[in-house]
């Protein structure tokens, strides 16, 4: 019987024996070092640098050609990856043996026919920790999982990415009870923001961003109920989708709350091209995962649709600056004013999005997250022995003093849930009466969060991404910039404070504490149409491209 206080003492253990095997040397960083992106690049070579740079389409397409094999392409990301869990605490579960004798299987079946196994062949993927890879442990942040839930079989998506020719060699770092924008737990730690080790990657795909952002992946699968791909994506400077329910395969995930349907989360994948995320959701629903999965929809990939077939010439967008809780602090509205400006001058047709009920959508989607006043979650906790984090006490004081809510409380919020959507579904085609076209707007471009990366445990507002959870839009987060902070910059005033919230992450703002952080903005499009919105996301990256000043 393992004792509880040597839980974490011997998963950490463990996953250091597994990674040292492939680790030659740690990598000194010194202890002012503040940026930590570039030292997992260190001891590379050349070919390996140039491998770990390119997104994962082209990697694909370079080991199809035979410029690579599936081996030199893992053993570069392995090495990256383990420089990364040494800077920034990214990793959970390993399978690197595991992982090296499938490229050499995949090399040689590519060597023997001539043929790939599929589209992902050789392609080396890494999971968020709750997504079951069959054999490897699933704790899920909670010391009281660990070691008692090994998967018995993969997730779906899983299953997919084998067939298709990936290569899975690490499970990624979440927070305790994985409703967290933030990545920490008590059974691997605290994961850290490469790019300023002050701040935090988000969460709860918060290892598969920090690792992507080294360059230790180069395709990440995480979950989102609440912006757990997105802000991760939108900190670490990537890209993430989060598309709507029922359209990717979800099932074979371990956290708790299983079975709730009030609100409901989705898988999506974390990669470095707005191009890798279309290749993730075609490779998963050429798959029909509908035949395995009965909750989701039987809607076919449409890769014409993805790649601009149908958009009109000339794209309608409202841009929601400010969503009547939290005005996002100065180089989020820079950004988003540089967009507007950019599609202005390109000739696209752009109004303000004016902002409905984010505080009332919080406090409901809230009451949903804890319908049983969060009575399983401290139940787990309790039963590991441990504490909470600090970002898991923020959340769970979100039903602090009330009792679980009955049938009959529940049927309720389901209907002010509906009627929600009902009434900004009607927002939305409103907008026609303002466009230039008379149609109502293709796509929202708003902000991730109201802060860029955050430093660790103050995260406090996750109405920009929460929201979109509530109406069950796809959103995709994608860079736009990378923040320096200097001496000489002037930025404008916040404005008065609404309430106590804003007023916080208002005296957050200093030009100095978010140096070096990526600039990240999101796009929000119909239900169930994520084709059309990463279509509309490569028109609005090539018009900014052309038209930014």
């Amino acid at each position: 019987m393992i004792e509880i206080q040597d839980v974490a003492a011997r998963k950490r253990k463990e996953r250091e024996a597994k990674l040292s095997a492939y680790r030659k040397g740690r990598i000194y960083v010194p202890r002012d070092a503040v940026d930590l992106s570039q030292y997992p690049l260190s001891k590379l070579t050349e070919t390996e640098r140039i491998i770990v740079h390119c997104d994962a389409t082209a990697i694909v397409d370079l080991i199809r050609k035979r410029v690579y094999t599936a081996q030199e392409v893992l053993r570069a990301f392995v090495k990256v990856a383990v420089a990364a869990q040494d800077v920034t605490n990214c990793l959970s579960e390993v399978l690197l043996d595991e992982a090296f004798h499938q490229a050499s299987k995949l090399d040689q079946h590519l060597e023997n026919t001539g043929n790939v196994i599929g589209p992902l062949h050789g392609l080396p993927v890494s999971i968020k920790d709750h997504i079951k890879i069959k054999g490897l442990d699933t704790s899920s942040g909670y010391l009281g999982w660990a070691y008692k839930t090994v998967a018995d079989r993969d997730a779906l998506l899983v299953e997919i990415l084998r067939n298709a020719g990936a290569i899975l060699y690490v499970k990624t770092q979440t927070p305790q009870t994985l409703l967290s924008l933030e990545t920490d737990n008590n059974v691997f730690g605290k994961t850290i923001n490469p790019f300023n080790r002050n701040l935090t990657p988000g969460g709860s795909s918060g290892g598969e961003g920090a690792l992507i952002a080294c360059h230790g992946s180069p395709m990440g699968v995480g979950t989102d109920i609440g912006g757990s791909i997105r802000i991760p994506a939108a900190h670490c400077g990537l890209y993430g989708l989060k598309g709507s329910v029922a359209r990717l395969p979800h099932s074979g995930l371990l956290g708790s709350h299983d079975g709730m349907d009030a609100i409901v989360g989705c898988v999506g994948p974390l990669a470095r091209s707005a191009r890798d995320l279309e290749l993730f959701c075609r490779v998963m629903l050429d798959a029909e995962p509908w035949l395995n999965e009965p909750a989701l929809l039987e809607m076919p990939w449409k890769r014409g649709v993805a790649n601009g077939e149908g958009l009109p010439d000339k794209l309608a967008i409202a841009i929601l600056f400010d969503d009547g809780v939290v005005t996002p602090h100065p180089p989020i509205t820079q950004a988003l004013n540089k967009y507007k400006h950019a599609l202005a001058r390109a000739g696209h047709d752009v109004i303000e999005w004016q902002a409905v009920d984010h505080q009332n959508g919080w406090d409901l989607i809230a009451k949903l997250y804890l319908l049983d006043g969060g009575a399983e979650y401290h139940e787990t906790i309790r039963a590991g022995g441990e504490s909470e984090v600090p970002q898991t006490e923020w959340i769970l004081k979100h039903a602090q003093g009330r009792d679980p809510y009955t049938p009959a409380d529940i049927f309720k919020l389901n209907l002010e849930r509906e009627t929600f959507r009902s009434k900004a579904l009607a927002h939305w085609n409103a907008t026609q009466r303002r466009t230039v076209s008379g149609r109502p707007v293709d796509a929202i471009l708003c902000p991730v969060a109201p802060t860029l990366a955050p430093p660790h445990n103050t995260t406090s507002w996750w109405g920009y991404t929460s929201h979109w959870n509530l109406l069950d839009l796809p959103g995709v987060a994608f860079p736009v910039d990378r923040f320096t902070a200097t001496a000489s910059a002037t930025y404008p005033p916040l404005p008065h404070s609404r309430n106590d919230l804003e007023n916080f992450i208002h005296s957050q703002w200093n030009p100095t504490t978010y140096d070096n952080t990526p600039i990240s903005l999101q796009l929000v499009g119909r239900r169930h149409n994520e084709e059309k919105l990463l279509a509309m996301l490569n028109v609005l990256e090539k018009v900014f491209k052309e038209n930014a000043l």
